[in-house]
């Protein structure tokens, strides 16, 4: 019996060859360089264009998701920007014709309108008004007289912010609470003529709320405190001098705005000093109360600017209570709801929170 060797590779040791297909020969650039550049534009059209159906949420491959998602939203933009072009031709072509422009629609504009917004020359309002526990104030018989203190045990943080608040209220004066209770307070800060207690608490270290009491009537308005930065948190910012500042008020047009309104007013002098060019402003916008406190400064006679002295911080109302502070027996003109039906949704009464408007 023959036998015949077989040769076999060494390469190749128990593993099964692959059956490679014949690479294609590559078309020359030259021959045919138009329909190869066309073809390429058309396969990437293809490629970053998506179907109407398609959902990037699909993708289960985080960083593949996240390249689609960029892609997606670098379409909408360009989408966006050439529907922007189209209509300004549009504009331009007819002219005087043209339809006016669509106001874009925001939280201010589509707000529902507040019943309880009063005209400034209501005579039922300046009856109020000439009456209210503000009226010696604003009739020039009184002279605002500020006391600034702390919950118990203050920190480092909440003791810095009383003292900025001092640099910018004329005549205010900080002194510590020494565990006293604010019902002990209050007499003692009408015998020495105080006309407002102003209580700063705090939480974890950091100033979270405000107590602001008008003496020797009231009203007492509680707030909470957000968003707090000091002077040295903020750039380019310098100490205030001691002039009277000017104080502006932003969009207090409600019955309960106006209160608010005439509280803080009531904490700064009548006369400003406008050799000083201080500016205290409380701006409210959607129940949030912003203040800011700035000086302007004349570059020429044409430009004016504006330089930030700080502190800065945000008050949100919680309560308005008639009298002076009692948090046992005390009668409350206004209280932060919370709204029951909104239980379904966020399933902690603490969370659910219906806000009636101040402005």
């Amino acid at each position: 019996m023959d036998i015949s060797e077989v040769p076999v590779s060494l390469d190749t040791k128990g593993k099964k060859q692959k059956h490679t297909k014949p690479k294609k020969k590559s078309v020359s650039a030259d021959a045919n360089g138009d329909d190869g550049g066309a073809e390429k534009m058309e396969n990437s059209e293809e490629a970053s264009s998506f179907p109407p159906t398609f959902s990037v949420s699909e993708i289960k491959n985080k960083q593949r998701r996240h390249v689609m998602f960029m892609k997606f939203k670098q379409e909408k933009r360009k989408q966006k920007i050439q529907l922007k072009k189209k209509k300004k031709k549009e504009r331009e072509a007819l002219g005087d014709k043209a339809p006016p422009k669509e106001v874009p629609k925001t939280i201010e504009n589509q707000r529902v309108y507040d019943e309880t917004t009063v005209d400034p020359e209501d005579e039922e309002v300046a009856f109020d008004e000439g009456t209210d526990e503000f009226s010696a104030y604003f009739n020039g018989i009184t002279n605002p007289k500020v006391l600034i203190t702390t919950s118990d045990r203050p920190r480092g943080r909440t003791v810095r912010f009383c003292e900025q608040m001092a640099t910018v209220i004329p005549n205010a004066h900080v002194y510590y609470r020494r565990g006293l209770a604010l019902k002990r307070v209050i007499p003692q800060c009408v015998a020495r003529n105080f006309t407002y207690l102003l209580v700063i608490n705090e939480d974890r270290k950091m100033p979270n709320g405000m107590v602001l009491c008008h003496l020797p009537d009231g009203p007492t308005a509680h707030f909470k405190v957000s968003s707090v930065r000091l002077r040295k948190e903020m750039k380019a910012s310098k100490d205030p001098t001691e002039h009277s500042p000017e104080v502006i008020l932003n969009n207090f047009s409600t019955r309960l705005g106006h209160s608010i309104g005439r509280l803080f007013a009531a904490l700064f002098p009548q006369d400003p000093q406008f050799v000083g060019r201080q500016v205290a402003t409380f701006h409210n916008q959607r129940d949030f109360i912003f203040f800011r406190f700035h000086r302007y400064i004349f570059k020429n006679e044409k430009k004016v600017g504006i330089q930030e002295l700080g502190p800065r911080f945000t008050l949100k109302l919680r309560s308005l209570q008639k009298g002076t502070f009692d948090s046992k027996f005390g009668e409350y003109e206004w209280v932060l709801k919370v709204s029951l039906s909104a239980l379904s949704l966020f399933g902690d009464t603490r969370r659910a929170i219906k806000v009636d408007p101040i402005v």
